[in-house]
């Protein structure tokens, strides 16, 4: 069954003991649950997404500098969505109402980027949450609607627990080579390596991240899999496929009823990316853009 909130219609899906809820309203993903074990922190119903929670990131994720961009030449002008930092932030979906096509167990949220200001192309996107015995499957595609080559990036901006463990005491690991350093703007101004203890695993009570992350290490079969490891052993991992060669590790205190949340962001590419053009992929007319990501509990 279905309901209203802020966030637009909620659509529950269910597998077995495995569940989760969507918001129609930037496609996020707003809880998933494994038997009691509740992998995403909830937030009140009637309360707005905090923090971007779950939402679906396109055409950019991150932040643009002062909202301009070179779109091969042409200077472009988008609306300053972060006033406190003077940016352009997490894409132009992030407020939108998606439609939707469900069953019990999946479902299909679909929404199109329309020519505005400082991005004027036509990009149709869908997102798909798949459950599965041990978590949720995502499928993103992006498919350039315009006449001329569109330039686009994703990214999705999950937070994770496991259950009532305390997060100050989940061991976070991110096996990255490289960390982008950032300035008072969160924008980036350079790189260095990534410090060994975060690819071994560090505990989050003793941290603060808000960091972008590359060169991330693939396993045998594709995958990047990084991980939030309980004190008694339960392991949540996020993977992202191909495509997803950029991940943002985010720590917060102002999560609403957590003293402490984490965000694991996959990313086709990091922040400023318009300008950078690192991860930026120029799509032909007609051409579509598919990419993976998921969650899994063990």
């Amino acid at each position: 069954m279905n309901s209203a909130s802020p966030t637009g219609i909620q659509v529950h899906l269910q597998l077995g003991d495995v569940s989760a809820q969507i918001a129609q309203v930037g496609a996020s993903l707003r809880a998933l649950r494994i038997g009691a074990v509740d992998l995403i922190p909830p937030y009140p119903l009637d309360a707005p997404t905090p923090s971007c929670s779950g939402v679906v990131l396109a055409p950019w994720p991150n932040r643009v500098r002062d909202g301009r961009w070179d779109d091969r030449g042409t200077e472009r002008q988008l609306a300053i969505t972060e006033p406190k930092f003077r940016n352009a932030s997490h894409g132009l979906l992030r407020f939108t109402s998606y439609d939707i096509s469900e069953t019990a167990s999946a479902a299909t949220l679909t929404a199109t980027i329309v020519p505005q200001t400082g991005y004027p192309y036509l990009v149709e996107t869908s997102v798909t949450y798949v459950l599965r015995a041990d978590g949720i499957d995502v499928t993103h595609a992006l498919t350039n609607r315009s006449a001329t080559a569109a330039p686009v990036a994703l990214g999705t901006h999950p937070f994770f627990m496991i259950g009532d463990v305390d997060t100050q005491d989940l061991v976070l690991r991110v096996p990255a080579q490289t960390a982008f350093d950032t300035d008072e703007r969160m924008l980036p101004t350079g790189s260095r390596p990534v410090d060994a203890a975060l690819r071994d695993g560090i505990r989050l009570g003793d941290t603060s991240l808000d960091t972008g992350f590359a060169d991330l290490d693939r396993d045998p079969d594709g995958l990047v899999r990084h991980s939030l490891t309980a004190p008694d052993g339960r392991r949540l991992t996020v993977w992202q496929g191909a495509g997803f060669d950029f991940v943002q590790a985010f720590t917060t205190d102002k999560y609403p009823g957590q003293p402490l949340a984490v965000a694991i962001e996959p990313m086709t590419a990091p922040a400023d990316a318009l300008n950078s053009g690192a991860g930026i992929r120029h799509l032909d007319p007609g051409e579509t853009w598919t990419l993976e990501w998921g969650i899994t509990l063990d």
